[in-house]
């Protein structure tokens, strides 16, 4: 398949020997509990694709990042969803590195060591609460002499077994004593936090998405990033840009893995050229929502606006590769989900984009009331 070829390429550009290293595996291999694949993803070079090259990364764009992503899902959607997490909050705290101020040295100390230790980054945003604000902390702090103590827990949290750092949004209090965002750079070794089984669906097994709890987890004050009067803004960037990014990098993951499975089809030659052309332009357009979206973003697009095209270009594809890869299924026949769980797998695979916060009908509200000129808010 031409283009998932040409993401392919892309990923061989900024991972050199990854796709042939992951190749090597079955697919069974690659999204079995305890797969080697996310040390495969640490291995070559992966930590660094959106770390600036001044901080020793490869600096990739948008635009690249989705393909890669699209690579990545096509080969093993347990190493896509685990990788969007470490990606998609490099890409965040990154942008915030270059104006002066905006981060303590230690945090920037901590942002240098990335690339050079190969540290993967988890992500403990509210992301995954049922019923829960979708921006809303999940770990609570208390402060104490020289930072806080940390509680709570995050459930499902993708590479809970090979994190250096966890990142968690917090509520601190402000200088009038009403709670506000904000996060918290922890390494994964401190003292109090563990891991627990959590993760009981075969389906993306391979992501390490199991529950890390912290129990009075010290963090000191020059590891939380927060508001200040001179920046007050700088929380509300970070969430902007980082919901922007996790939309479009974790979309473009599971068109990843419909286009493998679409692939297969053009292969074999099942179907008609009419049910096989159909199903191409199915995820063809499915990664041009995201992509158009990404090239937007390069080109200045930020904000509510942003944050609009990216869950358009997600819902759209979410809808695409949905019918896409159920038509794709039925093509390769009965004997092919017979002989071997790959197919079917893939096909189940793509399903969990439509468990990611926001939900499409959590949105639908907030959607209409912005594309009738009202403000995007999100809940």
């Amino acid at each position: 398949m031409r283009s998932l070829e040409a993401a392919r390429e892309v990923c061989e550009q900024f991972h050199p020997g990854l796709v042939s290293a992951l190749k090597e595996l079955t697919f069974a291999e690659r999204e079995t509990p305890g797969s080697p694949v996310i040390d495969l993803f640490r291995a070559h070079e992966g930590v660094g694709l959106l770390v600036p090259e001044n901080h020793g990364g490869a600096g990739a764009d948008l635009v690249q990042a989705v393909q890669v992503m699209r690579a990545l899902g096509s080969l093993s959607p347990s190493l896509a969803a685990a990788a969007t997490m470490h990606h998609f909050t490099a890409a965040t705290l990154y942008a915030l590195a270059p104006t002066e101020g905006r981060l303590t040295g230690a945090q920037i100390d901590l942002l240098k060591s990335v690339v050079p230790d190969r540290k993967i980054m988890a992500s403990g945003w509210a992301e995954g609460r049922t019923e829960q604000n979708i921006l809303a902390p999940a770990v609570k702090a208390t402060p104490v002499e020289g930072g806080y103590l940390l509680n709570g827990s995050k459930k499902p949290c993708s590479l809970s077994g090979s994190m250096d750092v966890l990142t968690a949004s917090i509520a601190v209090p402000g200088k009038t004593g009403e709670l506000e965002l904000a996060m918290a750079l922890i390494p994964a070794a401190s003292a109090g936090i563990t891991t627990h089984p959590f993760w009981g669906n075969d389906v993306l097994a391979a992501a390490e998405s199991e529950e890390v709890r912290l129990s009075e987890v010290f963090i000191s004050e020059d590891l939380v990033i927060r508001t200040t009067d001179e920046d007050p803004e700088r929380i509300e960037a970070l969430q902007l840009a980082g919901f922007v990014w996790f939309e479009l990098l974790i979309s473009a993951g599971y068109v990843g893995a419909a286009s493998a499975l679409v692939e297969k089809v053009l292969e074999r030659g099942r179907g008609s050229a009419g049910e096989r052309a159909q199903l191409a332009i199915k995820v063809e357009s499915a990664y041009g929502l995201l992509e158009g979206a990404a090239r937007g973003v390069l080109d200045g697009v930020d904000g509510e606006e942003a944050v609009a095209s990216a869950l358009v270009a997600r819902y759209g594809a979410q809808q695409l590769i949905a019918d896409s890869t159920a038509a794709a299924l039925e093509l390769l026949g009965g004997l092919d989900f017979i002989v071997s769980a790959d197919s079917a797998r893939l096909a189940t695979g793509v399903r969990p984009l439509a468990f990611h916060p926001p939900s499409r009908a959590s949105a639908s509200e907030a959607l209409v009331e912005y594309f009738t000129g009202g403000p995007l808010v999100l809940s």
